[in-house]
């Protein structure tokens, strides 16, 4: 059992000037998405996981050693994400299925060697619909220069009986970052930075 990938679409942003000031270094955030036929499609299923456990280390695997080439290496990614846009004939299970597997995520995470979870969108849309994927630095989840949003659509993408599966990375934070981090909040409001919640 493989997936059916219809076309993989590589979407790559570089910015020079934010806020009407030059960065100090080009601000550069990609993603790779795989337009795959949805093998649930059309139908209620009880069981995902065996599409689960063979599609995820394919696409794993092909969106990983994409993204890294795009980049140059796995060190130069600072920040990262995923997302899945399921078609109108889908359920938004099946978009989480894709994604949401140590299957399928690990493989990115170990190439670019990261600490932090893998932040995530799963969505239902027709073609062109807007794909989010939202990134946070690799390692620090508070670092507040790295929660970056991407957006990219695919005209033709996905169709009914399809999903959208990407990977998203940046290689650096926003330009001009200057609203600090988290843990000068939780400083401020006297919580613990392992309790942030404070319960």
């Amino acid at each position: 059992m493989q997936p059916e990938i219809r076309k993989i679409v590589t979407f790559d942003e570089e910015v020079f000037v934010e806020g009407y000031r030059k960065a100090d270094r080009p601000w550069r955030m990609f993603a790779v998405a795989a337009v795959v036929a949805n093998p649930w499609a059309g139908r209620y299923v009880e069981d995902l996981r065996p599409e689960i456990l063979a599609y995820g280390p394919i696409l794993g695997k092909e969106l990983t050693n994409r993204m890294i080439a795009l980049a140059g290496n796995g060190e130069a990614i600072e920040a990262y994400g995923k997302a899945a846009v399921v078609g109108m004939d889908g359920e938004v299970e099946h978009a989480s299925g894709l994604i949401h597997t140590l299957h399928f995520g690990n493989i990115f995470r170990q190439a670019v060697g990261a600490k932090s979870y893998l932040s995530f969108t799963n969505t239902r849309g027709a073609a062109n619909a807007p794909i989010m994927v939202p990134l946070m630095d690799k390692n620090d989840a508070g670092r507040r220069s790295h929660y970056l949003t991407l957006q990219f659509a695919i005209p033709d993408a996905p169709r009914a009986d399809e999903v959208v599966v990407v990977l998203g990375g940046a290689t650096t934070g926003r330009p001009h970052h200057r609203i600090g981090d988290r843990y000068q909040d939780l400083k401020d409001l006297g919580h613990d930075v392992d309790n942030p919640a404070s319960v």
